[in-house]
């Protein structure tokens, strides 16, 4: 069976954002209401500056009794996050997410075109099992090596 890319197994296709100087307010709104776990932080040229999980409002707003309605998703979000190519498998995709904690990975095509998000949850079982796999024999090399 052929593995599927980030971007086919991306449910939603269109791209959920807010400008940088949006309140985190907005940006839980935005996120309930397209029932997604990111919102995507891109300036009026189109350019991807950042992106804000469920994660970040909770560690970043809450944990730090932020008001929501007065602090801007540009001072609580992760700057310049990891993007991936919508052609990259998504066994490649999760691993990435597993080695480095991630749960959202913005797509952006070659011509720097922005996607949408592939979510760990837009993974097959089989495929974050492969992914998990991947893991554990890179772990095994490392640990042979060093």
């Amino acid at each position: 069976m052929v593995e599927r890319t980030v971007f086919q197994s991306m449910p939603l296709r269109h791209v959920v954002w807010l400008s940088p100087h949006a309140s985190v307010w907005e940006a839980a709104c935005v996120m309930t209401k397209a029932n997604c776990g990111s919102v995507l932080i891109i300036d009026n040229a189109g350019t991807l500056l950042g992106i804000l999980t469920e994660r970040d409002l909770m560690t970043r707003v809450l944990a730090k009794a932020l008001d929501p309605q007065t602090t801007c998703v540009s001072d609580v979000m992760t700057h310049d996050p990891q993007c991936v190519g919508p052609d990259m498998k998504v066994s490649e995709a999760v691993l990435i997410m597993i080695e480095r904690g991630f749960r959202h990975l913005p797509v952006v095509s070659p011509a720097s075109k922005i996607l949408g998000v592939f979510s760990v949850r837009d993974a097959l079982p089989r495929e974050v099992s492969n992914a998990i796999s991947l893991a554990e024999f890179n772990d095994q090399v490392n640990d042979a090596l060093g």
